[in-house]
């Protein structure tokens, strides 16, 4: 019997951008129905329209002005004043379907994507004086995207979250010595040896074997909102294999066995390391170097017509064409993005892909793997963030999002179309990139973490091998799971966006997990945030979910006064990267 063409356009439903169900036929002409293979979307779809968008309006977000599949996006206009919270969302959504639009002509030619097209720049990770450059994008140029960069604090040093749900960041200096703890009596004590408990718990003995009750770091008491946050400064220790954190009174930070790492690894269920990107704009670039080189005097990014103008002024004065740039009015960003091989997930034909050299492995050693060349492959999208300056908002619009089949959610609650509350609960069977197939409650377990240069090899954590984990978004919509009036707004921008774009179209197999700004604007440190005020993106801060963008990225002078301060520097400013990183000339 030959399948119907409704079975045919099932099957293709349910491998592409809209899932449902599986029908078949028997050879008797019995029709089956089954759950399609995979997850299904994240996005309930019977939401209260907290945040309404016709979908005559998202038409107008296409250079076109008609919503077509995989159509050109212009970017949003970001010197207009925005209004929370649904604007911002606007904002982000749009944003995130301009960077991911194919490249018109107008940017260098055309071809490829938005973000990798030449109004675009590489950011290099930091060289041995911990210097970045950036690399413009240019027809055939094949980007470099290295493993998991550590996620960092405002000192620019990696950060680990401990039992209390603090950010911690961690000393890169190694250690002078063995590690010295302050016992419950408060003596300082050498530990020789650790190990952990039955129950997993940390145990740390002396030179004569002896079990120490060591004292355990205590959370400060809540600062003024109104001063800038100080991060907690930790050493690393690793003994047998066992990695712990010491604070500067020699108390222990007590930390979630498997996820005490400061330079994670994350590996897709499939076999695929993550890969990671750092990108900033044109106008970014040119304000940096603008500002830098004392041409523009600043200490923020351009956020009105006036401080936009300057940085046309000073790249027109320095060889770029009149206009300088395809799309000014986006102003200043900074895109991070993670990617895996395109060959290692289930269906390509899901996900954004570009082509790009990866650092390849030697894989013998279950423990420690040693970078052993490179190679260039097809990557497919698998999390971005973006974040840019708008009208009156310097302390910038953080917004983040991943594709449908990442990871299970965690328990949230919305408000329905009806106006009665919802309950999703977390799923216990599934399969999904980055967590197995009916996995447990042991979520965002840290198997490995990258030891970085000159070996550039990639360790293994405790007892754990090198190999995938199973993760989760423990707060899906970016704030607490019990959060229904913000989780509302965030699903309902998503199902106007996701509903208006053109079936086939890629981007619609992303949703936006969240979006944070501060309250009328202004530095983080001093100002409400709200919006999504514990957004995370699994593939980028899988093992510091819970934290706030701001937590880290929270220096009042925005980027530190100019000239930058000499290296090294204790003030990274608003933008980790934008001290580290090189004038373009």
């Amino acid at each position: 019997m030959r399948e119907s063409t409704s079975i045919r356009e099932s099957l293709k439903r349910c491998n592409g951008v809209l899932r449902g169900v599986l029908v078949t036929a028997t050879l008797l002409g019995v029709l089956t129905i089954t759950a399609c293979p995979g997850p299904k979307p994240p996005v309930p779809t019977d939401a209260q329209d907290a945040c309404p968008l016709p979908k005559t309006t998202v038409a107008t977000w296409f250079h076109s002005g008609s919503i077509t599949a995989n159509g050109v996006v212009d970017p949003a206009d970001s010197l207009t004043f925005l209004n929370p919270d649904c604007d911002f969302y606007s904002w982000s959504e749009r944003m995130f379907l301009w960077l991911t639009s194919p490249a018109p002509a107008s940017y260098g030619g055309g071809g490829g994507l938005i973000l990798n097209s030449s109004a675009f720049f590489d950011v290099s990770p930091p060289d041995a004086n911990g210097d970045r450059t950036l690399i413009q994008h240019s027809a055939g140029l094949l980007s470099k995207f290295p493993l998991r960069a550590a996620q960092v604090g405002s000192h620019g040093m990696p950060v680990i979250m401990d039992t209390a749900g603090r950010l911690i960041e961690v000393d890169r200096t190694p250690p002078k010595g063995p590690p010295i703890v302050r016992d419950q009596a408060g003596k300082q004590v050498e530990i020789a040896h650790a190990r952990l408990d039955d129950r997993g718990k940390l145990v740390l003995l002396d030179k004569a074997g002896a079990v120490v009750q060591f004292q355990i770091s205590q959370s400060p008491e809540k600062r003024d909102a109104r001063k800038k946050r100080e991060s907690l400064i930790a050493q690393k220790f690793m003994l047998d294999k066992i990695t712990f954190f010491i604070d500067p009174t020699l108390s222990v930070i007590t930390v979630e066995q498997g996820q005490a790492g400061d330079s994670g690894v994350l590996e897709s269920q499939t076999g695929s390391l993550v890969y990671y990107a750092t990108m900033v704009n044109d106008v970014y670039a040119y304000f940096l170097t603008g500002q830098k080189k004392g041409a523009i005097t600043a200490s923020q990014f351009p956020l009105a017509s006036g401080d936009l103008n300057n940085v046309i002024a000073f790249a027109t004065a320095n060889g770029r064409p009149n206009p300088p740039f395809p799309d000014p009015s986006a102003l200043a960003i900074e895109v991070k993005s993670s990617w895996v091989l395109a060959s290692k997930v289930p269906d390509p034909g899901d996900y954004i892909r570009m082509t790009a050299t990866v650092p390849t492995y030697d894989t013998t050693n279950p423990n420690t793997w040693t970078e052993n060349g490179q190679q260039t492959v097809e990557l497919a999208l698998v999390g971005l963030h973006v974040v840019g300056s708008t009208n009156t908002h310097p302390e910038l619009v953080w917004a983040t999002f991943e594709h449908e089949e990442n990871t299970p959610l965690g328990d949230y609650t919305y408000t329905n179309s009806s106006g009665g509350s919802t309950k999703v609960t977390q799923p216990t069977s599934g399969t999904w990139l980055f967590s197995a197939s009916g996995a447990g409650l042991t979520f965002n377990q840290q198997h490995m973490f990258f030891v970085g240069p000159p070996t550039n090899a990639i360790q293994s954590s405790g007892s754990f091998t090198i190999s995938p984990s199973n993760t989760m978004r423990s707060e899906p919509w970016g704030t607490d799971g019990t959060d229904a009036p913000h989780n509302t707004e965030v699903i309902s921008m998503n199902n106007h966006v996701l509903s208006s774009l053109s079936s086939g179209d890629l981007r619609g197999n992303y949703f936006m997990t969240g979006a944070t700004w501060i309250a009328f604007g202004g530095p983080p440190s001093t100002g409400f945030q709200v919006g999504n005020a514990r957004m995370s993106n699994t593939t980028m801060e899988t093992y510091q979910q819970g934290s706030n963008c701001f937590d880290c990225h929270s220096d009042p002078t925005m980027l530190g006064a100019p000239p930058p301060p000499p290296k090294p520097s204790v003030d990274q400013g608003l933008s980790h990267i934008y001290e580290q990183i090189k004038p373009l000339f």
